[in-house]
């Protein structure tokens, strides 16, 4: 006999996409704390050795990170991660066909407040990331920071994400298998300062680190641009010069995170708090760009590859932008 339910009401649906979305920032925010804090109580309770055991587990565990993480299909594929992508809602799109032999290098813009895209499309299943790219395994990098806190490192390899610096970068790149996709948000922290509705300023003039690396490893490298992630929220003015900005980047300097005064609505009402709107996002993968494999690269090749990869980009927001509702006389600006 098959067993059918019911569906569930509008209501109810919002309330869970709505829960899901709360969780999720949470996960970001208070989590990371959280852990740290219960690790410690645990040394003064008759608990303490939970805490002993997982220290020796992370001192046996420590180069995991680096070495393309732990990821866990069961919370990739979680469905509060659904409910989460129907809230926006979010999508992904992908515009040329990604050969599974390979390994590619996707530089993903802009970074918005909390990167929402960039994390529902690359580290859960929600959006249909496997079904799309058949055979490709992705992987997006995380500030090292957060691989440093106990517990909540596990939490984030679950999902696919690594530590963002080279030595990491590099084992997933140099898998002779091919079929890896590393997935770089290039703006980085400090992009989030100017993530606010309407801005298309990308931080990318001058970063080409990436480039370098693509280069490196004979890695293609791939534009993605996810439409309305900078209109999830609102943002204290904080223009260059002014002296919220110059705390904000003494503050990165010292804890290499930035702060973005963010607000947007509340769980129960609209007016205001942490909880992002309901605007929809679309990231949209664009076709690779060939790269000739050098293992030291000169400054004008780098320049050379990376201005390539501007112009793909540029070309990447103008064809799609007119689906989104940016208006036409909207372009990408580099700073």
């Amino acid at each position: 006999m098959k067993v059918e339910f019911a569906p569930l009401s509008v209501p109810l649906q919002r309330r869970l996409q709505t829960a899901s979305v709360a969780q999720w920032i949470f996960s970001f925010l208070g989590l990371a704390q959280c852990c740290t804090a219960a690790f410690i109580t645990l040394f003064f309770t008759r608990f303490w050795l939970v805490s002993a055991l997982y220290a020796a587990w992370w001192l046996i565990d420590r180069e995991k990170p680096s070495k393309g993480g732990r990821r866990i299909h069961v919370l990739r594929n979680c469905i509060i991660w659904r409910y989460m992508r129907d809230y926006f809602p979010i999508t992904l799109m992908k515009t040329a066909e990604l050969d599974p032999r390979q390994n590619y290098l996707v530089g993903f813009h802009p970074h918005g407040v909390l990167a929402a895209g960039a994390f529902l499309n690359f580290c859960t299943e929600a959006s249909g990331f496997s079904t799309l790219f058949p055979g490709i395994t992705p992987h997006l990098m995380m500030l090292s920071l957060w691989f440093r806190i106990p517990f909540f490192r596990d939490y984030v390899m679950s999902g696919g994400l690594i530590p963002s610096d080279k030595e990491s970068a590099s084992y997933v790149l140099q898998k002779p298998e091919g079929g890896n996709l590393l997935a770089i948000i290039v703006g980085g922290a400090q992009e989030a300062l100017d993530a606010r509705p309407g801005s298309f300023t990308l931080l990318l003039k001058n970063r080409k680190g990436f480039v370098r690396l693509a280069i490196q490893h004979g890695t293609p490298l791939v534009p993605a641009f996810s439409f309305g992630e900078n209109d999830l929220f609102d943002q204290v003015k904080n223009p260059k010069g002014s002296w919220l900005r110059r705390i904000q980047h003494w503050l990165q300097q010292i804890m290499g995170i930035s702060l973005p005064l963010f607000h947007a609505r509340g769980i129960f009402q609209y007016s205001f708090g942490l909880i992002p709107y309901r605007r929809p996002i679309c990231t949209v993968v664009g076709k690779p760009i060939p790269v000739q494999k050098k293992h030291r690269p000169s400054e004008e090749e780098v320049d050379q590859v990376h201005q390539k990869y501007l112009n793909e980009l540029s070309k990447l927001f103008e064809k799609h932008k007119a689906k989104y509702n940016v208006p036409e006389d909207s372009h990408l600006e580099f700073i």
